[in-house]
């Protein structure tokens, strides 16, 4: 197999030549023949103005350049889409698989050995991990980092969970406009991404876990010189990876390390969106994210982190408490030690080097955890014939079985303009519903799964009450709230027969959610007719519109999942 810069060549019809001119082109960038006899190792560009979580991406390059080029390799930077979740229109979701496919077929079409993976903002380590898998090279993570924290009137701050809290005591009126947006300078005090136990940090987590990155990589601050120093480590690890020809993501990838990448999810109380992710990364190589399997997990693995939204600390605070390796510890017994992982052994080793911290609290003992049982349950009902899930480590647990009357909004708009309207015929008790705010409905399953609290309910004192949706919401956002209800209500699922007044009984002891109304009627919904979107014609939303999964898929394109067809 032809590697470096024989690797890939372009088509001329005369592979002499094609080598020739690629050498003649390099060159002109000050290359000595030298340098490009080396094993080359691409490092992803995710650095943008539009982002800044990746502020330190341009430090992190110059690290991995640094660990590549002492350890005999030549590093080549390159750039791809950069995905932020507050920049992103509609949302970043919409943009994930955009984003994979620019990476694997960058990967594919530019000579490299292994690749450096750089990325952090929720959308984008798994869009790139993706992308790697199915571009089917060498590949190492290098998360950007969380934040460090912000403080306010002697409060410690943290983008995003505490963004909500006091948007939220804004809305009620018990935070004006001036205080507001002093707080907003201080919520994100550095770059990085959010420092709470969100997406981008769930995600660090479970890549860690899979054996994709280095240890203790999830957890360092983005600004610390450590996260400097890993970076100059993943760089050497990527060019022993680019000499040893492997591990293939496809050989990371494994039934086992998903099982792992699971049991850390449930046991950080992390983001829902970490399982959609994983199910589409684990369909790249032609594995499933069994659902029960994931909520039989929850069941045993109990939540052993106490960060926010689900508890009280921060990401700089689990890295200093020792960080997963630690926790891989304590959740020895639940996994799976002989996954392999880049460095070329097995997820054991990554145990080994845990840091035993004398006092730390912030990462529980198995006897004492910050909550029973796992972060998340799936849940099965009328409403859901293909699941939805529930993070209940951050609900309100006299709301985990509740009853309550139905408050239907038709789309994320509908909901904007009624859901503050004085008008607006809702109780605490009743049950908030979002539907067509799916993969195919919203576009893009935005993170609108987090209703607001109507308004006159907020001033009147409600922090919480049941809601539905087959949307997202983001990893950072707290509440007894019902997400991803499969099949989605815009390709004809059951969400969209509920009618407001319906009654609607959640119990999530028992994994169930359902509509009270008899099957006759729901007969009858469904020969109703109901308005729809407009189908896209043209573009990316085109391509989106016609070819998303569902969110017990991963959301993917029906296209890419699965492995490649080499013919």
């Amino acid at each position: 197999m032809s590697s470096g810069l024989r690797k890939g060549l372009t088509s001329y019809g005369d592979a002499g030549f094609s080598l020739f001119l690629r050498k003649a082109f390099i060159k002109a960038a000050g290359y000595s023949d030298d340098a490009l006899d080396r094993p080359i190792i691409g490092i992803t560009d995710t650095a943008s103005d539009f982002n800044p979580c990746h502020g330190n991406a341009p430090q992190l390059i110059e690290a991995v350049r640094r660990g590549v080029m002492l350890s005999g390799g030549l590093p080549m930077a390159f750039p791809t889409i950069s995905i932020h979740e507050s920049f992103a229109h509609p949302t970043s979701m919409y943009l994930r698989n955009l984003m994979a496919m620019d990476t694997e077929e960058m990967i594919r079409a530019q000579p490299m050995d292994a690749v450096v993976l750089i990325g952090g903002c929720d959308k984008t380590l798994p869009a790139q991990i993706m992308g790697a898998a199915s571009a089917g090279i060498p590949a190492v993570v290098l998360p950007v980092g969380p934040m460090v924290v912000g403080h306010h009137r002697g409060e410690v701050l943290g983008a995003c969970t505490d963004c909500r809290r006091m948007w939220g005591q804004h809305r009620a009126g018990k935070i004006d406009e001036a205080e507001i947006e002093v707080i907003s300078g201080r919520l994100a005090p550095s770059v990085g991404t959010c420092m709470v136990m969100g997406t981008a940090s769930t995600m660090a987590c479970m890549i860690e876990a899979l054996g994709l990155s280095l240890p203790y990589s999830a957890a360092i601050p983005a600004p610390h010189a450590e996260r400097f120093r890993c970076g100059e480590a993943t760089g050497r690890v990527a060019v022993e990876m680019a000499r040893r020809s492997g591990p293939m993501p496809k050989a990371l990838l494994t039934q086992g390390s998903l099982r792992n990448a699971m049991t850390v999810l449930q046991a950080i109380g992390g983001s829902t969106n970490g399982l959609v992710h994983l199910a589409a990364i684990a369909g790249r190589v032609g594995l499933r994210v069994d659902l029960e399997e994931f909520d039989a997990i929850g069941r045993r693995v109990p939540v052993l982190v106490d960060l926010k939204p689900s508890g009280d600390h921060y990401m700089e605070h689990l890295h200093h408490a020792g960080g997963v390796p630690r926790l891989l510890q304590e959740l020895e017994p639940f996994l799976d030690l002989d996954a392999p992982t880049v460095l070329g052994g097995t997820l054991g080793d990554y145990l080994a080097l845990a840091e035993e911290v004398p006092g730390q609290t912030v990462i529980r003992p198995r006897d004492n955890p910050l909550k029973s049982t796992g972060g998340m349950a799936v849940l099965r009902g009328n409403l859901c014939p293909d699941g939805a899930v529930i993070k209940h480590a951050a609900a309100t647990p006299s709301l985990l079985k509740h009853t309550g009357r139905a408050v239907v909004f038709d789309s994320v708009e509908d909901m904007t303009n009624r859901v503050d309207d004085p008008e607006l015929d809702v109780t605490a008790d009743d049950v908030l519903v979002l539907r067509n705010a799916g993969p195919k409905g919203a576009p893009g399953m935005p993170e609108a799964g987090y209703l607001p609290i109507p308004r006159k309910l907020a001033q009147a004192g409600v922090k919480d009450m049941v809601r539905i949706s087959d949307a997202r919401m983001s990893g950072t956002a707290f509440g007894t709230i019902v997400l991803h209800v499969t099949p989605e209500a815009a390709v004809g699922g059951p969400l969209g027969l509920v009618r407001d007044g319906d009654q609607i009984a959640l119990d999530v002891e028992k994994r169930s959610i359902e509509l009270l109304v008899d099957e006759a009627e729901l007969a009858r919904r469904s020969g109703e007719a109901r308005s729809a979107r407009p189908v896209p014609r043209r573009g990316y939303a085109k391509l989106f519109h016609d070819t998303v999964l569902q969110a017990d898929r991963g959301c993917d394109f029906d296209f890419l999942a699965g492995e490649d067809d080499p013919a």
